[in-house]
């Protein structure tokens, strides 16, 4: 039996996107998502909570990211979590939870769907790893 790593999420981009380049050229564009939910709580009261994500796009995804994407968007993600973990320069260990995306559906600003974006080929393990994606 094989596991399930699947996301999908739709939320608000916190920031405009930032994108770079591995130092085998490749480029990947991140951001935050914002979700929220709505309840209310037993004793009436409505509640509101915000989860954020880490979003990472690579490749073509990663550059109409970068070009269509702003903060204040909405945005359709769909890909899977991954940990990565580093070691900074006081040898202090970090890791990071992320939303590596495979598809995309921009949503503008609470109008119809812009696009539909998705990667054509999955990503080697080889080409995310730590050492070619060291920032957090």
């Amino acid at each position: 039996m094989r596991g399930l790593n699947k996301v999908i999420i739709i939320g608000q981009v916190g920031r405009d996107p930032e994108m770079r380049f591995t130092t085998n050229g490749r480029s990947v564009t991140t951001f935050p998502v914002a979700t929220s939910r709505i309840w209310i709580a037993s004793n009436g009261d409505r509640r509101e909570e915000t989860e954020w994500f880490n979003v990472v796009a690579w490749g073509g995804l990663a550059e109409v990211c970068k070009q269509r994407l702003r903060k204040g968007m909405y945005v359709y993600v769909e890909g899977r979590l991954q940990t990565r973990g580093w070691e900074d320069a006081e040898g202090r260990r970090h890791y990071r939870t992320e939303l590596v995306a495979n598809q995309m559906i921009f949503l503008g600003e609470g109008r119809a769907p812009i696009q539909t974006f998705g990667e054509e080929e999955e990503t080697s393990a080889e080409e995310e790893t730590s050492e070619e994606f060291p920032f957090g």
